[in-house]
C-alpha cells in the first residue's frame, strides 16, 4: 500500500475512517453575534414624515409605500394595479379564515303560539274575509272564510288522491266565502 499523497489527497495514513468526523468539536461559533433581520425590514419600521393636506404626519415607511402604490394604481400604473388586487385578494383569504373560525351565533326563534298573529295578514293579502254572518260572535279573534280563489288552488293541487269525502265538501263550503262559485276539480267530488 503506498502511503504518498496524492494530488489533492493527503497519504492513506492521514485520511478518516468512513463515519469519523474530521471535526469533532464542530465548527467553532462566530464571536459576532448575527441577526436574521434584513436591511429591508430595518427599513420598513423607521417613520417618515409625510405632507398631507398642509398637515404634517408622522407614519411608518411601509404605510407611506402603501399609499404611493394606491395613489399609483388609481393614476393608471398596471404594476400598482396588479398590486392591490393582490392585497385585495389576500385580505379576503384571511377574513374567509376568520369567518370560518368564528362558531354561528345561536338564533332563539320564539314562538307565541297565538294563531290569531297571521289573521290581519291573510286579510292584508286577501286570502281571507271577514265572516258577515259571524260579526256579532264574541271572540277575540275576527272569524273568517277563505276566498274563492285560495280554495281554487288548494283544490288544484290535489292530483292523484283519493276523492273527498261528503264531509270534507261540505266542510269545504262552509268554510269558504261564495262556495257556490268553486269549480271542482275532476276527482275531487263524487
Amino acid at each position: 500500500m503506498n502511503d504518498k499523497p496524492t494530488r489533492g489527497n493527503p497519504p492513506v495514513s492521514g485520511r478518516f475512517k468512513p463515519g469519523q468526523s474530521g471535526n469533532p468539536k464542530g465548527r467553532p461559533k462566530s464571536k459576532v453575534e448575527h441577526r436574521s433581520v434584513s436591511a429591508i425590514n430595518v427599513i420598513m419600521d423607521k417613520t417618515v414624515t409625510v405632507n398631507r393636506n398642509g398637515k404634517l404626519k408622522e407614519i411608518k415607511v411601509e404605510e407611506a409605500l402603501q399609499q404611493r402604490t394606491f395613489q399609483d394604481a388609481l393614476d393608471g400604473n398596471r404594476m400598482a394595479q396588479r398590486e392591490i388586487l393582490k392585497w385585495i385578494v389576500k385580505r379576503d383569504k384571511y377574513l374567509a379564515a376568520e369567518n370560518r373560525k368564528k362558531s354561528p351565533k345561536a338564533v332563539a326563534l320564539k314562538y307565541t303560539g297565538d294563531p290569531s298573529n297571521a289573521d290581519d295578514a291573510l286579510l292584508l293579502l286577501k286570502v281571507t274575509a271577514l265572516d258577515p254572518r259571524r260579526q256579532d260572535f264574541k271572540s277575540d279573534r275576527p272569524q273568517m272564510l277563505l276566498e274563492p280563489w285560495a280554495v281554487q288552488m288548494a283544490m288544484g293541487k290535489r292530483r292523484g288522491v283519493k276523492k273527498l269525502t261528503e264531509k270534507q265538501t261540505l266542510e269545504i263550503q262552509r268554510c269558504t266565502r261564495d262556495s257556490d262559485s268553486l269549480k271542482w276539480p275532476r276527482g275531487t267530488r263524487r
